[in-house]
């Protein structure tokens, strides 16, 4: 590997949970990712005839690398009445030469499916956290003579404004919803508003759906024990019918700062000696919706000893 490209190479790697993670999203809601970003797309595919591909590989011969297409999903084009390909690229870090690579993926696809597809459509989902506008053309000319244009269709999450979103049942939408771009005077309306979206689609969506949308979602939320029990205060207070799923449906970032300060509680109540601080943590998040089970998981410790603690 050449020193110039270990940047790269390390963001790759630092990159790569998210990346899986992301194109599981978009294996799962591909019908969904492309009514939310792309509607008027949406409108001529018929997804009822809509499979992933098993992945490509393809060798970049300007690059010398062989790299492997994210996504490739066949799909019918209705206007056409033929199938079609639709390639998806996830990129989560800075290149600046990205553009061209998604030129020679489109021109290796070409080759291999030209006879068989019709009409190839290249997505890139552009998720860094810096906000830049990324190149999607490639262009050739000599003098007045066009000889190139190539032109990918993009999603820049970062430029996207959140409140746009926040109406919408789409999956996708809340799941991303954390890397569109707002400021840190928006957080806690960024949060209030995730957690809202997510109970809407709770019923719309089977376990295992609602499970991988909040799992992605997880990857951009930090914990915020104080401003996350703010939240959940006034969301039980809206929602109070709904106060056993709000914590079943907690994110893993709102339970990573409850059971860390839990545990603080906890082990300073065990300090100084107070059997009276335990309780009162305790009590204070029964009170929160937790069940005696949870906080057994919680503290490593017994169903009856929390039933003791909270008498």
């Amino acid at each position: 590997m050449t020193e110039e490209n270990k940047p790269i190479e390390q963001a790759v790697r630092k990159q790569t949970p998210h990346d899986e993670a992301f194109k599981k999203l978009l294996q799962t809601f591909f019908a969904e990712f492309i009514a939310l970003f792309f509607p008027e797309l949406d409108a001529v595919l018929d997804h009822s005839n809509t499979k992933l591909l098993m992945q490509e590989l393809l060798v970049d011969i300007v690059g010398k690398e062989r790299r492997n297409l994210d996504l490739l999903v066949e799909t019918k084009y209705k206007t056409m009445d033929a199938f079609i390909l639709v390639h998806l690229e996830p990129h989560s870090y800075k290149e600046d030469d990205f553009h061209e690579r998604m030129f020679i993926y489109f021109a290796r696809l070409f080759e291999l499916y030209r006879k068989k597809y019709p009409l190839i459509i290249p997505i890139a989902i552009f998720s860094a956290d810096e906000a830049r506008e990324e190149p999607n053309t490639l262009q050739m000319a000599v003098q007045d003579q066009e000889i190139l244009k190539f032109q990918f269709l993009k999603v820049e999450l970062k430029q996207l404004d959140w409140r746009r979103f926040i109406d919408s049942d789409n999956p996708v939408a809340a799941a991303l919803l954390a890397k569109m771009g707002y400021n840190k005077k928006e957080e806690r309306e960024v949060r209030s508003a995730y957690l809202r979206m997510i109970l809407r689609l709770r019923p719309k969506l089977d376990d295992a759906r609602m499970a991988l949308m909040m799992s992605v979602a997880d990857l951009y939320f930090q914990p915020n024990a104080k401003l996350d029990e703010e939240i959940l205060d006034e969301i039980k207070a809206e929602y109070s019918e709904k106060g056993v799923e709000i914590m079943e449906l907690m994110p893993a970032w709102m339970r990573m700062g409850y059971e860390k300060g839990i545990a603080e509680g906890v082990e300073e109540g065990k300090k100084e000696g107070r059997e009276e601080g335990r309780k009162e943590v305790v009590r204070k998040l029964l009170g929160k919706g937790f069940s005696h089970e949870q906080l057994a998981d919680t503290l490593d410790i017994s169903v009856e000893e929390v039933k003791e603690l909270a008498n």
